[in-house]
Parts: structure tokens; sequence; C-alpha cells
């Protein structure tokens, strides 16, 4: 299980503590005028104790603390829950603090950083305590259509609706190590429930969190997600992001004489892959973890990285079959970076979606048809860098319209020329003369408009 920490420990473990523990340079926002009668809003017998016991016990007058402090360089909302205050719980006057502090980072245009430990709506205000989930994905909303980023540091446990709003609402969620995560508490989960379901590393490897991070980490990790996610252009006038540069080729500098040798060079194994492009073209990168829906793709890279100063959000394939969690990972990162402002660079890399019946299960043609969409209405340049095979729709979801760029150990086509060969009726000998007639060399690409150039090595 994660150590817990006090609503103030967590934001310490943010801005760094004073010899008194107190966390530094926090400065908390004004407290909402309490307005509840005596034992609450449905006289609760005993609530008005409870709550009391409960500041004694924790030094807190409610489940939550707001207020601003420095990230690393970046001035941040901070929202830090009080698990020891009557389980975290959300009631009215949660809700009123929760208002109040995203009011507040859109006024001042703000990021919000939720460092969340709740057990869920509070029982003894009932359904007016569930109402505030309402106030919160409101307040949620408002704050992610200001264009301003959210981040979730998901502390042990969490639970109910603060899972459902606050953290899985989040733009990038982070988790501490153990700590306990889902929508069911524990007092309420199925007696045969697998345990394991219900934790940070379960979540990860669901793909409905970025990071499981831990608590030494936590500080530099969530600096360095604001620095990237502040890096863009959003706000009233503010200036539209200039398009990324496509990267240098790092692999095979001469272009292919054939059809044949432009796809045998895209399949060597020995090409650079998207995981050497990533590293010559960023200086530091923080990833983005599944899809949100339950799935993850290894074989697809996403997140944020600093190329020369500013933020570009990355989306590459690693030269597998993509599936459809790939695709849907990529376009919620597309998305996000629409909104943030920032410019996208993708890497194409696959020799088509996967097409197997699994793939078929988790929707990848609708997973493929969300990309395309998300690439043809982001207001943001994306540029795109053909770096090995582009085969079929499967690559072309990931290309920029207008903007894609190939190196000269890469081809691109309508499909495999095997499978063409195939469809065709051709004998499979004649997999090498479909190559030919298909036109997918780089320079083929090139003078077909396909894409905008080839891109030498580094200094050339």
């Amino acid at each position: 299980m994660a150590e817990r920490m006090s609503a103030r420990q967590a934001v310490a473990s943010l801005t760094g503590a004073t010899p008194q523990g107190a966390p530094v340079g926090f400065t908390e926002l004004p407290t909402p005028r309490d307005t509840s009668a005596p034992d609450g809003p449905l006289a609760w017998r005993g609530y008005d104790e409870s709550r009391a016991r409960a500041a004694a016990r924790t030094g807190e007058d409610e489940s939550v603390i707001c207020g601003t402090a420095r990230v690393g360089d970046t001035e941040t909302v901070l929202i830090s829950f009080e698990f020891g205050f009557l389980g975290g719980s959300l009631g009215e006057r949660t809700g009123d603090r929760l208002e109040a502090a995203y009011t507040h980072a859109r006024e001042r245009r703000l990021p919000v950083v939720s460092l969340i430990a709740t057990g869920g709506s509070r029982m003894q205000e009932g359904m007016l305590a569930l109402l505030q989930l309402h106030r919160v994905a409101r307040q949620s909303a408002l704050t992610t259509a200001a264009g301003l980023p959210q981040i979730a540091v998901v502390r042990d446990p969490t639970a109910g609706g603060g899972w459902a709003t606050l953290g899985a609402g989040a733009d990038v969620i982070l988790a501490l190590p153990g700590a306990q995560i889902g929508f069911a508490g524990s007092r309420v989960r199925p007696p045969d429930a697998d345990p394991y379901a219900y934790t940070a590393e379960a979540q990860l490897t669901a793909g409905h969190i970025d990071a499981v991070v831990r608590q030494e980490d936590l500080r530099g990790t969530v600096g360095r997600w604001l620095a990237l996610l502040t890096g863009g252009a959003t706000g009233p006038g503010a200036a539209p992001a200039t398009a990324a540069e496509p990267p240098a080729a790092l692999g095979h500098a001469a272009p292919p004489t054939t059809g044949w040798e432009a796809v045998s060079l895209a399949r060597d194994p020995r090409r650079p892959r998207a995981e050497a492009y990533l590293a010559a073209y960023f200086t530091g990168r923080e990833s983005i973890n599944g899809d949100r829906s339950g799935g993850t793709d290894p074989g697809t890279l996403c997140g944020f990285g600093v190329r020369e100063g500013r933020t570009v959000a990355y989306a590459a394939q690693c030269g597998t079959a993509t599936l459809p969690a790939g695709y849907r990972t990529a376009a919620r990162l597309i998305r996000l970076a629409d909104r943030l402002g920032l410019p996208v660079l993708t890497l194409i890399d696959t020799p088509g979606a996967a097409n197997d019946a699994e793939a078929e299960r988790t929707g990848a043609g609708g997973a493929i048809a969300d990309l395309f969409a998300a690439v043809a209405t982001a207001r943001v340049p994306v540029t795109s860098l053909l770096i090995g095979e582009g085969g079929s729709g499967g690559a072309l979801a990931l290309a920029a319209p207008g903007n894609t760029w190939a190196t000269p150990d890469s081809y691109f086509s309508v499909i495999a020329p095997e499978l063409a060969t195939a469809i065709l009726k051709r004998a499979p000998e004649e997999a090498r003369a479909t190559a030919d007639e298909l036109r997918l060399r780089p320079q083929d690409l090139l003078s077909l408009g396909v894409v905008r150039g080839i891109v030498p090595p580094a200094g050339k």
C-alpha cells in the first residue's frame, strides 16, 4: 500500500517543505463562507461532531485545501485532499472550494494540479453531496475549454466521484506506487473481485493512467509536465503555433533504385526506428500512456518533448502493426496538443493496421476513423515524417495532409506489394514488379505530390 500523506504533505512533495514541515510558497485561496445548517443539509445526527473530531485530528476544517504555488518554474493552482477528514469525501463545502479553485485558475490562466485521495461522496449529505460531481465536472470542462492543462496525482486511496471527475478527467494522470484506484471503493466491491485490478499498476497496464511515479520523483516529474503543457500558444489573442520541422534522416541516405529496394530498405531490421528519431530530435520528453478506454499499444509512442526550447507533441509508430489502442492514444494526444496550442510531429512506420480478430473486436475501423478526424480538424500544425513502412490507411491515418515528408529508406503504398500481387491474382514472384508499378519509392511519392520532400541526413 502506498504511504498516505496529509493534504499539506502532498503539497510539500511538489513545492518543498519549510523546517516546520509546511509547504514552501503555498498561498491558500480564500475559503468560501460556510452557510451549512447544523448537522448539515440532512440534519444527520452527530455530523457536526464528526466534522469537529476530523478537524481536531487533521488540523483542517474540510476535506480539501486549495491554493497557489510554484512547481518547478510554473505558477500553479494546487488542489489537495485530506483523506483523514471524513475519508477525503466530497460535500457541499468541498464543492464550494473546488469551484473557487477552478475559477481562480481560469481568471489567472494557471494550470491545475489535483493531489487526490478520496473515498467518494459524503453520505451524511446524501444526494446533495453526490450532486457536487456535476459542479466539479462543469468546472473541469470550463477549464479545459479555456485551454488550461490539468494534471492529476492519484494518491492512496482514490475512489468514487473523485476518481471519475478530478482524476480520470485530467489531461495527464500520474499515480503513486501501490495506490488503490477505482470507481468502486474497497467496501463496496464484489467479494470475489481481483484486488490487483484496483491498483495504480493495473490502471497503468490498462491504459487508464499515464505513469506510476515514486514519491521522491514526483516533484521533478510534475514540474516537467507543467513546463511542457504550458509551452503552447493559448488564450485570447494568442499567436498560432508554428509547424515543427521534420527530423533529419538517420538511416540509409541514397535513394532506392527500384520499388522492391525501397521496400527492403524500409523493412531492414537495422534501420533506425522511432525511438532513435525521438532521442535525436528532443532534448527532453515525457510520454502519455494508453487510450483511456482499457487499451495500450507498445508499438505507438505518444507524448510531449522539448525541441529547441519549445514544446512539440509527438505520436510515433514503431514499425509494428498498429493496434486500435495506438490510434486512439494518438488521437487523444493530437486533441490535447490542439487544445493547448502545441504543434504536433508524427512519425509513420507501420506495415499497416492490425487486422486480426482481436483488432476488429476492439474497434480498428472506428479508432482509425477517429484519428483521421483528429488530424483533419487540428487547428495546430501537424508535421509528419515517413521513416519506414507506410502501409495503407493504417499509416495514412497518422499523415498530415500537405505536410508529410519522407526519409530515403522509406516507402508509402496503397497496400503492401505482396498483398497487391495476391489481390491482382498474380504469381507471388511478381511482387517485385508490382512494387515498381505501385510507385512507392520516396522519389515517386515526391513526384506524385504525396510528400513535400525527402529529408536529408543531419548536416546536409
